[in-house]
Order: structure tokens, then sequence, then C-alpha cells
């Protein structure tokens, strides 16, 4: 089998002999070369043609974000980002997403982090998933900043579907904005609370949504495509460290006729508004009396290695009685979700859309699914929200 070629770039040449060294600790990677700005980046990818390329964000003479959309547009390479944990770490890695990069780790103590090593396993990990999906990279969606226009029809199509005005507010389907959650992926905190407390009534339409590598883009195609006033809730899993899924949410909120938010405890959940699982925690639903659903967040053990954990998401979504539940699982690897799917299925009235392969960044997720024999629909990625609709309609 040949090894994994890998173009490591960094401004920090002790950065560059870190990166290097873990990468080469597995036998199936080879560091070909390296760069230290994102100049000289694009000039090594066309001399080298790398499998993979790792890629810092702060650098001199071109940054990683310019590098990228470059990449992208001129030598499409699967690209592995390096971030750091701050507020603008976290929002430069959602632009780096949406432009193409597979995934990202996060420097444990910011750009020249001592404790790479802290990050070694996962660091390999990216690397060899990326090397994966050579072939399957998308376009960059836009610049980042740039605001996306509403392209989907379904925006101009007039439905039978109607929200009311949520409590306090005048704004239909949408919730009050959730507070940021402290801490990290490890850390053992109280789960962010509700802002307003708000009662609601019955919901009878649920729809869950599971992902991975590649998903914050394909989120996006998704998301952006449906209505404002979209008949159900959507509760999402994005394997996402802590610090990260608060821009994500942001970001796709500013992009999404519906409201996209970062899920917090015991709220109150409403159609036509997307939850994303915060990092470090699992996402439930729970049933009250009155049919009402909330959000129960939690810090019991990974799943699989994951917190958030699909499979936890859907396995409570199973649980609930007199909901009709649609089940999505999109581009990632391994096979979270199938065994929470395999629960709902057993429960009854669910239906499932699984990513189609022709359109995954990583075909894993989708594929237990599919050789599970739970995938309903299987559609590629700008058919998803369409089918949904549909399904729901």
């Amino acid at each position: 089998m040949n090894k994994i070629r890998v173009l490591v770039t960094d401004d920090s040449a002790f950065m560059r002999k870190v990166i290097t060294d873990i990468l080469h600790s597995d036998p199936d990677i080879e560091v070909v070369d390296r760069a230290k700005n994102g100049l000289e980046c694009l000039e090594k990818v066309k001399q080298l043609h790398p499998d993979v390329v790792t890629l810092d964000i702060e650098m001199p003479v071109m940054n990683g974000l310019d590098a990228l959309e470059r990449l992208m547009n001129e030598h499409p390479v699967p690209v592995v980002m390096l971030s750091s944990l701050t507020r603008e770490g976290a929002e430069a890695t959602i632009h780096a997403l949406e432009l193409g990069a597979v995934d990202f780790v996060t420097k444990p103590s910011g750009p020249i982090s001592l404790d790479l090593h802290k990050v070694a396993e996962r660091l390999i990990e990216r690397v060899k998933a990326a090397a994966q999906v050579n072939g399957r990279l998308r376009r960059p969606l836009g610049r980042p900043g740039t605001t996306f226009p509403m392209r989907s029809p379904l925006f101009k199509q007039k439905t039978a579907w109607t929200l009311p005005a949520q409590p306090g507010t005048g704004t239909p389907g949408r919730t009050a904005s959730g507070t940021s959650h402290p801490g990290t992926a490890d850390s053992r905190v109280t789960p962010p609370a509700a802002a307003i407390p708000r009662r609601a009534s019955a919901v009878s339409k649920l729809v869950v949504l599971g992902t991975s590598t590649g998903g914050p883009k394909a989120l996006q195609t998704v998301l952006t495509a449906l209505p404002s006033n979209f008949p159900a809730p959507i509760l999402i899993v994005q394997h996402m460290p802590a610090g990260f899924t608060k821009s994500l949410a942001q970001r796709l909120d500013s992009l999404c006729a519906i409201h996209v938010t970062e899920a917090t405890d015991g709220e109150w959940i409403q159609p036509g508004t997307a939850y994303i699982a915060p990092g470090g925690f699992h996402l439930e639903v729970v049933q009250v009396s009155g049919g009402g659903l909330k959000t129960r967040l939690q810090q019991e053990e990974p799943r699989g290695g994951h917190r958030p954990s699909v499979d936890v998401l859907f396995e409570s979504a199973s649980r609930l009685t007199n909901v009709d539940k649609w089940a999505i699982i999109m581009t990632g690897m391994g096979n979270d979700g199938t065994k929470g799917l395999g629960r709902m299925r057993e429960a009854g009235r669910v239906i499932s859309i699984v990513e189609d392969e022709s359109t995954c960044v990583v075909f894993g997720m989708p594929r237990a699914a599919i050789q599970a024999g739970l995938a309903d629909n299987i559609v590629p990625l700008d058919r998803i929200a369409e089918t949904l609709c549909k399904l729901l309609h």
C-alpha cells in the first residue's frame, strides 16, 4: 500500500517539525515537504501533488484562508486545517470548512503549541480520513464573510405551512437565542441552560440529523434550502469540539431562512428552528406532559469516541410517542447513527434519508446505515432538502 504523501504548512519552523514528527510516527504517512506560508504551499502543491495538505490559518505573505481558496479553485487537494481555540480561530475555521477544507485539528495552546502531542492521534486520524476524499472535493461556497443568496425555489413557493409567532416575539418559528456553554470537550460543567424558559404546544413532527467529516459544508447546502416556515424542528449532531459549534450555528443562522442555534439545556424546541449539539455534550430530546419536546444536554461518556453522538440523539428520539420522525445521515467517518437509527426503526414512525456516496466527502456513516438496511431514501446532497420537504408535506 502506498504511503499518504503530506505537505505540512506552518509559519513556525518549530511547529513544522513537530507536525512532521507526529505524522512520520505513523507508518502509512510520509511528509514529502514543508512550506512556511500559503504562497509557498501553493507552489509546492503544484510541484509535488501531495495527497493531503495540513494548513495553518495565521501565516505571513499569504494566510491559510487565502491559500485554501486558491487551492480549491486551482489545484484541489484534501486539506486539514490547524486552528486555535480562540473565538476568532473558531470563526476562521468555520470559513475554512465552507471554502473546502475536509477537517481541522485544534492546537491545544495557541499558534506555538509545545503540547501538540496531545492531539497527535487526532491529527493522524484526520489526515488519513482526508486521504480518502480525493475526487470528491467540492468547490468553495464563497469567500469568508460572503452573504450567500437563497437559490432554492422553495423560498418562492407558497405552501400550506404556517407557524405561529412565539410568545414575546414577532418572528415565526424563532426561539430566544441560547447562551454559550463554558469549558472544553473534556470538562465537567453544568450544561448551558435556555436563556428564557418557554412553554410550547405538542410537537407532532421531528427531524434528527447526524454528520461528521465534511458535515459543516453539507449542512449549509441542506439548511439554506429550507423555507422559513419549515414545519418541524431539526436536531443536529455534527462531530465538532467545544468552542466551534456556536460559531457554526451563528454562521448558518446568518445564511438560512430558518433559525439555527447552538442547543441549550432544557429549552422547548420549535418548528422552523435547527438546534446544533454543543461540542462536548450529548444532545437528547425528551417529551413532557402535553406532548411538548425539550432538549437535554448531558456529559455521559463518549459513544464510539464521540460526544456529541448521533446514536445518543437518535436513541432519545426513538422514545418519543405520537411524533412522526425523519432521520438524516450525511457524510462522515465511521458508523455513528446506525445503531440509533435501528432503535428508531424498531420503535416505528420514522423515515430515513441517507446521503448518496456520489456527494459524500467520506462515505462511512451513510454506508453503515445503507448496509444495515436502514436507508429508505438514498439521495445526493443537493436533493436532501427537497426530499425532506416533500416527505413532510
